[in-house]
């Protein structure tokens, strides 16, 4: 199968399964309430649908165009303006007719089906697959560092990350994570420590950047593949050869083997590498750019095993993983906050890097996995729920607020106000929708 097939398919099943969810949220504590809902849809059917049945009041489903999907609620202004229906005198069914609390209930039931979905994923991934991750105090010869911004700072390959905003992390999938929103990093060089503070547009540099690097893992030359179209396709290297010599200088990192081949631009040049335990000496040619045409890539349990880092295997049990999971959910909960915090704070660039459709789609690898699947669908199920949150009046965060508002002054807004209020609420929200989307056709036009 495709690789950009198996991302597509991972992509559609995530999305559709969290909105489908969402609205469920919204739909069935508006049936126990008995309010109407007159429609349930999976995507938007702008003109006309890909498929709909009628079951009873309310017509199910699939519209053509996939950028969400709705619950259309009887007596409640939504995306829908139906001013026709609001113009009639209101009716029992009707979500205006409801008590403020329970048109409260129904409105933040979307966003926390999608909360309890990412705990309830995060605590059943880590009972059925554990924990498994790279150990920082084990990574050997510090990190590879290419980033311009990381260099400029002066930042060099072979630092080692320590701590990042004063706190010290031992999986290095937390490091990464962290380093995001991070304002300070401590960096070890010769055995001395020294604390950087990172520029204040430093996400906004990092996505307007060519390189979008970090602290990478500094990896030895392990052979993945030789093209035939290779200037070295008949020099005799073998899948897994581990480069150790290159003209006679030992080369632990590719880092260090790109440098020394740079000195050999075409030429030949003698190269040792380790194959099943005993050195074998070959010679390769090095093409005009340094590079000798052969594709370099191994396994963690390969890089493992050959001493550059170790690998934490974690399992838990059913009860344990309750803890566990609740602790990954909160730590994606405060980290998605703290970026949209950046954001929406003009100063630190990070607007620049916002993604649509695009880059929800680069998340997902072009290879099957369905532990990764679940920590990814989990994420976003957390964004879906915070993004809706926000007090914009076409989304559930805009309901939520003018009925809070509703509650402690004892105040309904007018039907005209809130017809309003959505049609502006509606125009921001398409104008988000453009500007991430147009981020994503940037980036690909430029890079």
């Amino acid at each position: 199968m495709s690789p950009i097939l198996i991302q597509a398919l991972q992509f559609l099943l995530s999305l559709s399964l969290l909105i489908v969810l969402h609205e469920l949220g919204h739909f069935v504590p508006a049936k126990l309430f008995k309010t109407r809902v007159e429609k349930f849809y999976l995507f938007f059917d702008i003109k006309y649908s890909l498929f709909k049945k009628k079951i009873g009041e309310t017509v199910y489903g699939i519209g053509w165009l996939p950028l969400g999907g709705y619950v259309k609620i009887a007596g409640m202004i939504d995306e829908s303006m139906d001013t026709e229906q609001m113009s009639g005198p209101p009716e029992p069914w009707e979500f205006r007719s409801k008590p403020a609390w329970q048109r409260l209930i129904i409105m933040l039931g979307g966003v926390t089906v999608n909360f309890l979905v990412a705990l309830l994923i995060y605590i059943f991934a880590s009972w059925f697959y554990g924990d498994a991750y790279i150990s920082t105090s084990s990574i050997k010869g510090g990190y590879q560092v290419t980033n311009p911004v990381l260099l400029e700072m002066g930042v060099r390959t072979g630092d080692n990350l320590v701590a990042i905003d004063g706190e010290r992390y031992d999986n290095y999938d937390d490091l990464r994570r962290n380093l995001i929103t991070a304002e300070q990093i401590t960096i070890e060089r010769d055995g001395q420590e020294q604390t950087l503070t990172l520029p204040e547009d430093f996400l906004g540099q990092l996505s307007t950047g060519e390189d979008i690097s970090l602290f990478e893992l500094r990896l030895p030359f392990i052979v993945h593949s030789v093209p035939d179209s290779s200037q070295n396709a008949g020099a005799g290297l073998k899948k897994g050869d581990w480069v150790r010599r290159v003209g006679g200088q030992q080369v632990a990192y590719f880092d260090q083997m790109a440098e020394v081949l740079k000195q050999y631009r075409g030429q030949s040049v003698p190269v040792q590498v380790e194959r099943d335990g005993a050195p074998v000496d070959l010679e390769l040619q090095v093409n005009s750019e340094g590079k000798i045409g052969v594709f370099n890539g191994g396994s963690i349990a390969r890089y493992t095993e050959l001493g550059y880092f170790d690998t934490v295997i974690k399992e838990y049990g059913f009860f344990e993983s309750f803890a566990v999971g609740t602790r990954k959910f909160g730590s994606q909960i405060a980290g998605y906050w703290l970026q949209l915090k950046k954001i929406f704070t003009p100063s630190t660039g990070a607007y620049k890097g916002v993604g649509g459709f695009k880059a929800i789609f680069d998340i997902f690898p072009d290879f099957w996995s369905w532990q990764g699947f679940w920590n990814i669908t989990a994420f976003l199920s957390i964004m879906l729920a915070v993004l809706n949150l926000l007090p914009i009046p076409a989304l559930d965060g805009g309901h939520v607020m003018f009925l809070l508002y509703e509650m402690i002054s004892g105040r309904k807004p007018s039907d005209k106000f809130m017809e309003y209020a959505q049609m502006v609420g509606f125009f921001l929200l398409i104008a988000l929708i453009l500007f991430a989307n147009g981020n994503d056709i940037y980036k690909a036009l430029t890079n």
